[in-house]
């Protein structure tokens, strides 16, 4: 639990409230005067703040200014002598949760402490899922209500406030950045770099300098020194995505960067020191990397402090109306038809839809919707999902597009259609649409794959 923040002069009172509420069960950091607690609020994470009004350095009110940019949520209680009663009202109005006269009643103290953490902890309860939040606090809302989802968000809010590594696991499309950056903006190194790279996107041979950088004349081309994405990334947060992929070359140091927190860039011998938190995202299973010998043990459980798996948007379904309207209304403004409503026939084909690419899948299928509808009305047909998923029910849909009329063999030969169909757009999403990675994944040669996509009528654009 992040400590309370005590501010007050006068040595002895601080010394006798500090150990008042330690004995309460509170961590407790203090400083003498308000310019330490302004430069402490400005780097620090804090539970909440006990601060008298008239102190050396920065006066109580700029003490609570200095709070409220931190976090609009973080509860402030003003002390004061009787005689300025008028200027801990004006605190009051500009933010304060409580005021306390001198001299301080320690169990008063206690009493509105209590009630200002607990207030706290429910305005907060879910932050991630609430707008209001988003956009005070300037992170990306993640959208839902399901119970998987609930629980990600609290386990995310425990995490970010500490230097722990996160791990998040679960399928491409699942919205595993956001949470990422979510992190960031909850912990303390919320006001230095957030810094992402791909690392499927980068070949070996390059991922190296991506990360670490290059000294000059480390390679025929390198005529000056460059920093990588971790040094980039000193004093905030660098977001790996996709690490079951990195070789195990560059596993090795970054593995170094987590236990020593140093390396050295490519071509150089010169150590480079880095405070850097890590989180790293993946929709491989990296035990099982472990145990087949492609990613190092050590690491994974370096990475793996917190491991929070993002559930796919199937385990979620009621979700999927309040998603589609969120991108519906984003894509209204961007492509100014403001009018554009989704139909119940649309909503039920959404709801249908198996949705192997998850959120992004469901992005980009609003989107086309959005683009290619005649009128104002979104209709089931413009989603381009299938004529089951236009039918709107998943599980009766299915059965019914394989049990069709025709004998046992045109049963099979549907069913088998419509599950390599599946396994493909499936395999294609998360490939990003490179034909060879999609074919590396389902275990068949690439000129079998792309005979399957022309036989069972699947457009390049499509997964």
């Amino acid at each position: 639990m992040p400590p309370v923040l005590l501010v007050e002069d006068r040595d002895s009172l601080r010394e006798m409230l500090r150990s008042t509420l330690a004995a309460e069960g509170f961590s407790v950091e203090e400083a003498a005067d308000g310019a330490k607690a302004v430069r402490a609020l400005g780097s620090g994470r804090y539970l909440a703040v006990v601060t008298d009004l008239k102190l050396p350095g920065a006066d109580g009110h700029k003490v609570l200014a200095a709070a409220r940019d931190a976090d609009p949520n973080l509860p402030v209680i003003v002390m004061t002598a009787y005689g300025t009663i008028e200027d801990a009202v004006g605190a009051i109005k500009a933010g304060a949760f409580d005021f306390l006269a001198k001299p301080v009643d320690p169990d008063h103290l206690v009493l509105l402490l209590r009630r200002a953490v607990e207030r706290r902890l429910l305005l907060e309860e879910n932050l991630l899922l609430k707008e209001e939040f988003a956009e005070r606090l300037g992170f990306p809302r993640i959208i839902g209500e399901a119970p998987s989802l609930v629980e990600v968000s609290r386990q995310i809010q425990k995490a970010a406030p500490t230097d722990a590594t996160i791990l998040l696991e679960g399928e491409s499309g699942t919205g595993k950045e956001l949470f990422a950056r979510a992190v960031h903006h909850l912990s303390p190194r919320k006001d230095a770099p957030f810094v992402a790279i791909n690392c499927a996107a980068i070949p070996d041979t390059l991922l190296e300098n991506e990360l670490f950088g290059h000294e000059k004349g480390a390679y025929t081309g390198a005529s000056a020194a460059r920093a990588g994405r971790v040094e980039l990334a000193d004093r905030g947060t660098l977001f790996l995505d996709e690490i079951g992929d990195l070789g195990l070359g560059v596993q090795a140091k970054l593995l170094r960067v987590l236990q020593e927190k140093c390396f050295e860039r490519v071509g150089g011998n010169r150590t480079i020191s880095v405070n850097v938190r890590i989180v790293a995202a993946t929709n491989h299973d990296l035990r099982r990397g472990t145990a087949a010998g492609s990613f190092r043990e050590d690491l994974y459980y370096r990475l793996a402090v917190v491991a929070v798996t993002v559930p796919p948007l199937r385990e979620r379904r009621g979700d999927i109306p309040a998603l589609a309207a969120h991108f519906l209304d984003r894509f209204r403004r961007e492509i100014g038809r403001e009018r554009l409503e989704l139909s119940e026939g649309a909503l039920a084909a959404l709801r249908g839809h198996a949705w192997p690419g998850n959120v992004r899948e469901l992005a980009n299928c609003i989107e086309r919707a959005a683009i290619l509808a005649e009128g104002d009305l979104i209709e089931a047909r413009h989603l381009g999902l299938g004529a089951s998923a236009e039918r709107g029910g998943e599980g009766a849909d299915l059965c019914r597009a394989i049990l069709d009329e025709g004998s046992l063999d045109d049963v099979g030969r549907r069913a088998r259609d419509l599950a390599e169909g599946i396994a493909i757009r499936r395999a294609l999403l998360q490939a990003e649409g490179n034909k060879a990675r999609a074919a590396q994944a389902l275990g068949v040669p690439y000129k079998r794959l792309l005979a399957r996509v022309r036989e069972l009528g699947l457009s390049d654009s499509e997964p």
